[in-house]
C-alpha cells in the first residue's frame, strides 16, 4: 500500500513539476476540441403522428374489405423509396443545391438515413425527419425538418387516396386485357372440343365422363331390372287370377245351378293357390273334392241352363294386356341399356388414343373455363371496389400531432461535448507531463531512489528559497491558476453561447 501511495505521490509531483507543460497541452487540446465541436452543425428533428381509419361497414358487407390495410402497409413500406424522397427533395430547400443526378442520389441516400416511419399501433403512424446541414442556419434546419415531415404526410395522403384510385383503374384495364386473352383461348378450346365431339360423339367428356355415363347407365339398368321383375310378378299374379275366373256366368234353368257352383269353386281354388297354399293343404284338398262332386253334378244337369259373359274376366283380360305391354317395354329398355353399356365399354377399350385425346381436350377446356370465371369474378370485385372508393371512400386520414418547428437540436449534445473536451484536455495535459517525467531519469522521492539503486539513502536536501524567489513562485502560481481558471471560464462562455443560440431558434 505504501508503494502505491509513493507512486501516486511521485506521479503527482512529476505532473506538478511540469504543470506549465500540462497547462499548455490542456489549452491546445481544449482549443482544438472546442473548435471541432463548434463546427459540428446542429441537427433538428421534427415529428408528427397520423391516424388512418380503415373500418368500412359497406366494404365488409359486400365482401371487399381488407384491401385498405394492405394498401397502408404497402405505402408505409414504400414511402421512403427513392422516388418519393426525390419528390421531397425537389419540393423543399434540399433541392436548391442539387444540380445533377449524382448529387440527387447522394442527397437521397443521406435523407434515407434521416427519415423514419414507425407504426405505434395498427392505425397510428409516427413520421420523423432529422435535418442538419452545415450551410444552413439553425432556423433553416428546423424549418426544413418540418417541411420534410409535412411533405411526407402529403405523399402519404396522395398515395392512399388518389394513388389507390389510379391503381384500381390500371388494375381494371389489366384485367380486361387478360379477360380478352382468356376469352380467345376459351373460344379456340371450345371449337376444338366441338370438332372432336362431332367426329367421336361417343367420347364426349373424355374417359372420366364415359366412366360416369357407364355408372349412370348401370344404375339405370338396375332400376329397370327391378321394375321388370315387379312387372313380371304382377303379370304372373293376374294370370293366376285369370285362370280361376270363369269366362261366363251360368244362369240357372230347370236343372239347377251345378255348373255355376263348379265355376265358383274353381275360382276359389285358384285364389287359394295364388296365395301360396300347396296341394297338401287341407283347404286345397277339400276344395278339390268339392270340385269333383260338382263336376259329377254338372254332368247330370240340364244342358239348357243359360250363361252370360263374366265382366270380371273381361276386366282381368284388359289388366293382363296392360301388364304384358309394360313387361315388354321394360324388357326392351333393359336390352337397350345393356347395348349402350356394352358399346361404351367396347369404345373405351378399343380406342385408348381417342379417350386420351378426349381427356386432354376436356381438361384444357375446364382449366381455361375456370381461369376465365376467376378472372371475371376478380374484375367484378375490383370494379365494385373502385366504385365504392370513388363514391364513398373508406379511407379517413387524420393528423393527430402536426409537424412543428423544433426549438432544440436533436444532435449533437453540445454542452456534454464541451465538458467532455475540457476533461479530455486536462487529462491530456496531465498525461503528457507524466509521460515526459517517465522519459527522464529523475527521482521524485528518496524512497524511489533507494529502490532503484539498492543502496540506503542517508537524507535529502530541501529547496531553500529567498524572499524574492518565493514572490516569483507566488506570481507563477497565480498565473498558472489564472490559466487553469481561464479554461473553465471559456467553457462557461461557450455553454452560455450555446444556450443563447438555442433560445434564438424561432
Amino acid at each position: 500500500m505504501n508503494d502505491i501511495l509513493d507512486e501516486l505521490r511521485a506521479a503527482a509531483f512529476s505532473v506538478w513539476h511540469r504543470r506549465w507543460l500540462a497547462l499548455a497541452i490542456a489549452w491546445g487540446v481544449c482549443a482544438l476540441g472546442w473548435l471541432v465541436v463548434a463546427l459540428i452543425p446542429n441537427s433538428y428533428q421534427s415529428d408528427a403522428r397520423i391516424y388512418v381509419q380503415l373500418d368500412d361497414v359497406l366494404s365488409q358487407q359486400i365482401g371487399i374489405a381488407g384491401g385498405g390495410e394492405r394498401d397502408i402497409t404497402r405505402v408505409r413500406q414504400t414511402l421512403t423509396s427513392a422516388v418519393n424522397l426525390e419528390k421531397v427533395i425537389r419540393s423543399t430547400r434540399l433541392g436548391n443545391a442539387v444540380t445533377n443526378q449524382r448529387e440527387m442520389e447522394a442527397e437521397i441516400a443521406r435523407l434515407t438515413k434521416n427519415v423514419s416511419i414507425k407504426s405505434q399501433e395498427d392505425n397510428l403512424f409516427e413520421l420523423s425527419a432529422t435535418i442538419g446541414h452545415a450551410d444552413l442556419s439553425d432556423n433553416q434546419n428546423a424549418e426544413l425538418a418540418r417541411d420534410v415531415v409535412q411533405k411526407l404526410i402529403d405523399i402519404f395522403r396522395e398515395e392512399n387516396i388518389a394513388g389507390n384510385r389510379g391503381e384500381v383503374a390500371e388494375t381494371l384495364v389489366f384485367l380486361d386485357q387478360q379477360l380478352d386473352d382468356r376469352k380467345r383461348e376459351l373460344e379456340v378450346a371450345e371449337q376444338r372440343r366441338m370438332a372432336f365431339e362431332a367426329q367421336n360423339p361417343e367420347m364426349v367428356g373424355g374417359s372420366l365422363a364415359l366412366s360416369t355415363k357407364v355408372q349412370g347407365l348401370r344404375s339405370e339398368l338396375r332400376g329397370v331390372e327391378a321394375d321388370l321383375a315387379a312387372s313380371q310378378s304382377a303379370l304372373a299374379a293376374i294370370n293366376g287370377q285369370l285362370a280361376g275366373t270363369p269366362r261366363t256366368l251360368s244362369t240357372p234353368g230347370d236343372g239347377g245351378s251345378a255348373r255355376g257352383a263348379l265355376a265358383q269353386a274353381q275360382s276359389q281354388l285358384a285364389s287359394v293357390q295364388a296365395r301360396g297354399l300347396t296341394d297338401s293343404h287341407p283347404d286345397v284338398i277339400a276344395m278339390k273334392r268339392q270340385i269333383q262332386l260338382l263336376k259329377r253334378q254338372s254332368a247330370n244337369e240340364n244342358p239348357d241352363t243359360g250363361s252370360t259373359p263374366n265382366p270380371a274376366y273381361s276386366s282381368m283380360i284388359s289388366i293382363r294386356a296392360e301388364r304384358e305391354a309394360n313387361v315388354q317395354a321394360l324388357g326392351a329398355r333393359k336390352a337397350a341399356l345393356q347395348a349402350d353399356v356394352a358399346s361404351m365399354m367396347a369404345n373405351q377399350a378399343s380406342e385408348p388414343a381417342a379417350a386420351a385425346e378426349a381427356n386432354r381436350i376436356t381438361r384444357d377446356y375446364d382449366v381455361l373455363r375456370k381461369n376465365y370465371d376467376e378472372l371475371l369474378q376478380d374484375r367484378e370485385e375490383m370494379r365494385l371496389r373502385g366504385q365504392v372508393e370513388n363514391e364513398r371512400s373508406s379511407f379517413k386520414f387524420e393528423v393527430i400531432d402536426p409537424p412543428t418547428t423544433p426549438r432544440l437540436p436533436a444532435a449533437p449534445n453540445r454542452p456534454l461535448l464541451l465538458i467532455g473536451v475540457l476533461l479530455a484536455g486536462l487529462g491530456a495535459g496531465a498525461g503528457g507531463a507524466f509521460a515526459l517525467a517517465r522519459l527522464r531519469s529523475t527521482f521524485a522521492t528518496t524512497g524511489k531512489l533507494e529502490r532503484s539503486l539498492g543502496l540506503p539513502v542517508l537524507g535529502s536536501i530541501s529547496t531553500s528559497l529567498t524572499d524574492a524567489a518565493r514572490e516569483i513562485r507566488r506570481k507563477r502560481l497565480r498565473l498558472f491558476s489564472a490559466g487553469l481558471a481561464s479554461l473553465g471560464g471559456l467553457l462557461v462562455v461557450l455553454l452560455a453561447v450555446e444556450f443563447l443560440q438555442r433560445g434564438m431558434v424561432a
